[in-house]
């Protein structure tokens, strides 16, 4: 495939995987890069060290292009940045928080920098910044969400319409149709994180990918809305959290609830009772467990089947 995407990245497909917390290490960086997307190292779970040596071992793992996604309120950013440029990464991904500050700094580097929003009025800005592309997601997709919960159908040609930039759709999508639904809509490409890290290669715990292929519609809810709103599946730590924003709590004690390492407890650890279970809605369909490249072959195919079913027929043929 040849598009805006895929020339800004020099990747055969304009597929981008998230870079999600305790998932998206240097080995589901690495396949996906290899299988023809642009696979991204998640440094929002990884002190600065542990970044540098994923960076390196991706770097020793593949010769293809590939990212580190940075969330912008993370507390040792100057040193996460510093890393980053010092090993050379040549594209990054950035979120939660305004890129007006690092973007100028990543691209005298030499970088490409995209940033993520949750609004059209948020794509303008990341204009004015000088990013190179957007990343529009919608409130279906799992981790950290937008407030206005907009829905990623509705998201995509509201940006598309407030910005000339390349754009990239993400939220519930995790398979030809959806990638072809995306573009259809104004996308220049997509990134796919929940059925990534379902992944052989993510590096979530096995109880927390298998609690996800056995997940129904319904099962996850946008929660925490007083601190960072995050999509959850609906465990015990979930149904306490809930309980307490009934109650009226305030963000202080949603704080205390949370405490530290909840998410690591749950995806990295595989504690399904007491941990923050982070995923998107999408996971209702994702019933197995797959190498990347398999979930890669699987999308690029079913995308491919749509576009030449409707350039022979003039219409959609399911």
């Amino acid at each position: 495939m040849k598009n805006t995407i895929c020339e800004l990245f020099n990747i055969k497909y304009p597929i981008i995987q998230g870079g999600m917390v305790w998932c998206s290490g240097w080995k589901l960086a690495t396949a996906v890069s290899n299988a023809g997307g642009l696979g991204l190292i998640g440094a929002g779970s990884m002190h600065p060290e542990t970044l540098r040596e994923h960076i390196q071992k991706t770097k020793a793992n593949t010769t293809k292009p590939y990212g580190v996604n940075v969330p912008l309120l993370y507390p040792e950013l100057d040193e996460i940045i510093k890393i980053i440029i010092d090993e050379k990464v040549p594209i990054v991904f950035t979120s939660a928080g305004s890129p007006k500050k690092w973007t100028p700094t990543l691209k005298e580097a030499g970088i490409t920098v995209v940033h993520v929003v949750s609004s059209s009025v948020f794509a303008s800005k990341c204009e004015q910044a000088g990013v190179d592309a957007i990343v529009a997601e919608g409130f279906e997709a799992g981790g950290h969400n937008g407030r206005e919960e907009t829905t990623t159908l509705t998201l995509i040609p509201s940006v598309r319409k407030n910005t000339t930039l390349p754009l990239i759709a993400a939220g519930g999508i995790a398979t030809g149709s959806a990638m072809f639904a995306a573009l259809s809509l104004g996308a220049d490409g997509v990134q796919i994180g929940t059925r990534f890290a379902v992944s052989e290669e993510s590096s979530a715990h096995d109880n927390f990918k298998q609690l996800i292929t056995k997940l129904g519609e319904g099962q996850t809810q946008l929660s925490l809305k007083k601190l960072a709103p995050v999509r959850l599946i609906k465990n015990e730590f979930f149904n306490t959290v809930y309980q307490k924003e009934l109650e009226g709590a305030s963000a202080e004690e949603l704080k205390l609830l949370l405490g530290k390492g909840r998410a690591k407890k749950g995806i990295f650890e595989g504690d399904l009772v007491e941990g923050e279970l982070e995923i998107g809605q999408i996971a209702s369909i994702i019933n197995h467990i797959k190498p990347v490249s398999v979930i890669m072959d699987e999308i690029i195919s079913e995308y491919t089947h749509l576009l030449d079913t409707i350039n022979k027929s003039g219409k959609y043929n399911f």
